[in-house]
């Protein structure tokens, strides 16, 4: 572990509960956390939750083959219901996400907004308790519903997941506020130094590991969209027109075949996108880690290792989510296990970040 004192002129960009930290701690703490959320439901419950959508999907046009709307009317209601709990827990682990990626940014911009310290710090609690209930309401919305709710339509939970979106407004418009005064020119309520520089390996590492993983990200967004998404569409017609005819006709070996060519071009759109929004959301993860480094108090081989682990789990995601049409679920364990080794690297990270903060408040700043 560290011994060595903290520069002076460091430990004043991370004071004591000022709204940097706040957003730090937060931000990595909600990337971890969605992180986790998104892998436990992979493994449990992603896959599962496709084939009883496929299994749903037969059954209603074997309904619809026996004429028997009744049938067709509660596959259709459970198929609903399986999309909506899909949809929810998606919703959640990138809310979450998408969250810690924003209070990252938004610590890097603290020098420039214009408020009062104890505005900032308001500021900064408003948006860590929007961007922890905000995923929380949406993913309660499938199992709370409408019950006991006053509204025709939408349910506590949605409540929930509204109010929480409205602190995160509320928290960007006063975060927009004070860069429009800073930009006007006031500069007598920011008091918070901007970061301190540095040219470690740790940064460079991150923001080039980063900046490669996006460009991947897009390039392989661009393949897909110019030579598989139209095709994919095109086919996806193809088939759902044919389990038409097939149901009318009562073709029950034609039916399952459909079935199954629908649930594996499902399959294949979702990896391909998976792994395009993953490569570049891992990318931008690195990039706005980097500027964090200085706060990780931890050896430099301790630092250098959890970035290694990082960008090894952040490649490792993409391209096994990739995979999994061709390899099935090997792919999907090797794949689980790079974003569990992303976890382990954030969390990592986030120990560094404590222990300079408990350094830095018990003291231990060179002159």
């Amino acid at each position: 572990m560290a011994t060595t004192a903290l520069p002076s002129n460091l430990a004043a960009t991370f004071a004591p509960m000022s709204a940097r930290r706040l957003l730090v701690f937060g931000g990595i703490a909600l990337i971890a956390g969605g992180m986790l959320f998104g892998d436990i439901f992979a493994v449990f419950v992603l896959h599962q939750n496709g084939g009883r959508t496929g299994e749903t999907l037969l059954a209603a046009t074997q309904a619809a083959a026996a004429q028997d709307p009744a049938g067709v009317r509660a596959a259709f209601t459970r198929i609903g219901s399986l999309l909506e709990d899909r949809g929810t827990k998606v919703d959640t682990h990138v809310h979450m996400t998408d969250a810690g990626y924003l209070a990252l940014l938004l610590a890097l911009l603290q020098p420039y907004v214009a408020l009062p310290s104890q505005r900032k710090k308001r500021l900064a609690k408003l948006f860590i308790a929007g961007g922890v209930l905000l995923p929380t309401g949406i993913f309660l919305i499938h199992y709370v519903g409408l019950a006991y709710s006053p509204f025709p339509v939408i349910g506590w939970a949605s409540v929930l997941a509204d109010s929480a979106g409205a602190l995160l407004i509320i928290a960007l418009l006063g975060e927009a506020w004070g860069l429009w005064k800073y930009f006007r020119g006031d500069r007598a309520a920011s008091i918070e130094p901007e970061l301190a520089p540095d040219d470690s390996w740790s940064k460079r590492a991150l923001l080039s590991g980063g900046t490669l993983l996006v460009l991947l990200g897009f390039l392989y967004g661009a393949w897909y969209a110019a030579l598989d998404l139209y095709p994919e569409e095109k086919q996806e017609t193809t088939i759902l027109t044919a389990l038409t005819d097939q149901s009318a006709s009562d073709n029950r070996r034609a039916m399952n075949q459909s079935v199954n060519d629908y649930g594996k071009l499902a399959g294949a759109k979702a990896v391909s996108i998976a792994a395009h929004s993953h490569a570049i959301e891992f990318g931008l993860l690195a990039m706005l880690l980097s500027f964090m480094q200085p706060y990780v108090y931890l050896r430099e081989t301790w630092k250098r290792r959890w970035i290694l682990v990082l960008l090894a789990g952040s490649t490792i995601l993409p391209v096994f989510v990739l995979l999994e049409p061709k390899l099935g679920l090997v792919a999907g364990g090797i794949a689980d296990v790079g974003g569990l080794m992303v976890i382990i690297a954030l969390i990592g990270m986030l120990v560094g970040v404590l222990r300079y903060s408990g350094r830095a408040d018990a003291g231990g700043v060179a002159q």
